[in-house]
């Protein structure tokens, strides 16, 4: 009782992953061999970021496993909404740069002056965007609690309680 050999048919072939030997005009760099389309491109002066937002576009399953391997290190491997922040390094780049089919890169835009407390409130958006809010001062936050706590201040509930009994009653003065 033998198993045919037409069932163990191989469905992925990664020896070809290498860039083909015909590609002569690379550039290098650090760890990463760029090859630009036209033999005169020249890239525009940039100030890269420190930080570097990464999340998974595409199914964790069905990947070889060098793929997976990367995308565990970066503990994207769960939920394809995860996002991972890493920092722009040249080994980072050079892992990022094996996954980038799989994967969506965005730098982070940082402001130019960080705050030296850890009191300050962050928010990081979608496209980048760091957005920072200083703590709130105990002055402005003790008026405020007095403003909500005031017995004369007229409230979402006060006022439609008074409107509806109003309106209800018109000719009751």
């Amino acid at each position: 009782m033998s198993i045919p050999l037409s069932c163990f048919t191989q469905i992925r072939s990664y020896i070809l992953r290498r860039a083909p030997r015909t590609w002569t005009n690379g550039v290098k760099y650090e760890q990463v061999t760029y090859y630009p389309r036209h033999k005169d491109h020249k890239d525009p002066p940039i100030k890269p970021t420190k930080l570097l937002m990464v999340q998974r576009v595409e199914k964790f399953k069905g990947n070889p496993y060098w793929d997976k391997n990367i995308l565990i290190q970066l503990k994207l491997d769960k939920v394809a909404s995860d996002i991972a922040i890493v920092k722009n390094t040249p080994e980072m780049c050079t892992l990022l740069w094996k996954i980038k089919h799989l994967i969506k890169v965005t730098p982070i835009n940082m402001p130019d002056k960080l705050p030296n407390d850890e009191s300050v409130q962050t928010w990081l958006h979608e496209n980048g965007d760091l957005l920072m809010a200083p703590r709130v001062d105990p002055d402005r936050e003790k008026a405020t609690i007095e403003f909500i706590n005031n017995p004369k201040r007229l409230d979402r509930k006060t006022l439609k309680e008074e409107l509806r009994y109003r309106w209800l009653n018109p000719y009751d003065l």
